[in-house]
């Protein structure tokens, strides 16, 4: 089934914050975010055990566990089997080291296994309080997290997770699966494969409006062609185009720092948000179903629901395209 029959809008709810990435959060914070979500009308909720191991999916499963399930679209992902023991020692996280540092102090088995992929769907369910998920994401079988050594994770997650999943699906257990990836290349290599295919990606990062010319190259044309959906994750560059000062999980440097500028002192001169210009940008791609900005204050929910629904001139994107600040093959809203 598509992503767009699953999802019920355009706009959903990244939990990625709520694991405590970057800082630590209060409970009743982060309870009130979701909340806050749930009273904008927002019916799509995406999250992973990996998120702070485990700590977002409890924090969402104790609000959304109160909600009608019938309401709500939710997915999480596999490839994290989250131990009731304690973390020895640093993480190894690859290139996103730290990033959930105040998160829970459990033990992470990064596997993606037939049994792992049946034990993390276990878990999820038992930690979101649900009897059911909708969609599930096989997450970050790609270099950042594993580098040269990502294809034999892609190869465990192909005669493990992918198996599983399809045969849930096909079962009517879950509506649909995909990956849940940050780099566009293991998207690239299951859109050719001949075996039982995805119902849709999420890609994180990779389409948003400082970072979309890779994926235009290869990906999105592929995705086109064979009428796969994605839903874009991490519309605002981890916070970079939000107001916050993180790009790819990390400090932003000089330059996205002055391409940030430029795409600021655009949208002032045409009076709009640059939320608006990020969200309305990553979702006039065709491939596109849903947009998951994530937040960690009621407020910035308040401000997605607006930014999405904001009035963008036709102007803005005309001057950005002319000001080389977008790819001249990106899909811009005012195009005919």
């Amino acid at each position: 089934m598509s992503l767009k029959k699953i999802l019920p809008g355009k706009l959903g709810f990244g939990t990625a914050p709520l694991g405590n990435m970057f800082r630590a959060i209060p409970d009743d914070e982060a309870r009130a975010t979701v909340e806050a979500a749930w009273n904008q009308g927002v019916r799509y909720y995406d999250t992973a055990p990996f998120y702070g191991a485990g700590l977002a999916e409890s924090r969402l499963g104790e609000v959304m566990s109160t909600k009608p399930r019938d309401a709500y679209v939710l997915s999480t992902k596999v490839g994290r089997v989250i131990l009731d023991e304690v973390e020895e020692g640093a993480r190894d996280l690859g290139e996103k080291g730290g990033i959930f540092e105040h998160g829970n102090p459990n033990k992470i088995v990064h596997e993606w296994t037939a049994e792992a992929t049946e034990r993390s769907v276990e878990d999820s369910l038992k930690r979101l309080g649900t009897d059911r998920l909708d969609i599930v994401w096989v997450h970050d079988i790609a270099q950042d997290f594993h580098g040269d050594a990502w294809l034999s994770k892609f190869e465990e997650a192909r005669t493990g997770a992918f198996r599983v999943l399809s045969r849930l699906r096909d079962e009517g257990v879950i509506k649909g699966w995909g990956l849940g990836v940050n780099k566009t290349e293991p998207i690239e290599l299951t859109l050719g494969l001949d075996e039982p295919q995805p119902d849709g990606f999420l890609l994180a990062g990779r389409y948003t409006l400082l970072d979309h010319e890779h994926a235009l190259q290869r990906l999105l044309p592929m995705a086109q062609e064979q009428n796969v959906d994605m839903v874009i994750g991490g519309p605002y560059s981890s916070g970079i185009l939000a107001g916050g000062t993180h790009f790819e999980y990390q400090q932003a440097p000089a330059e996205i720092l002055e391409k940030v500028s430029r795409l600021k002192a655009l949208t002032q001169k045409h009076g709009i948000s640059i939320k608006a210009a990020a969200l309305q940008f990553s979702l006039a791609h065709p491939v596109a179903a849903a947009v998951i900005p994530g937040a960690t204050r009621p407020s910035r929910i308040a401000e997605d629901t607006a930014a999405l629904n904001e009035t963008v001139p036709a102007a803005f994107w005309t001057d950005l395209r002319a000001a080389g600040l977008v790819s001249s093959a990106a899909p811009l809203p005012n195009d005919a």
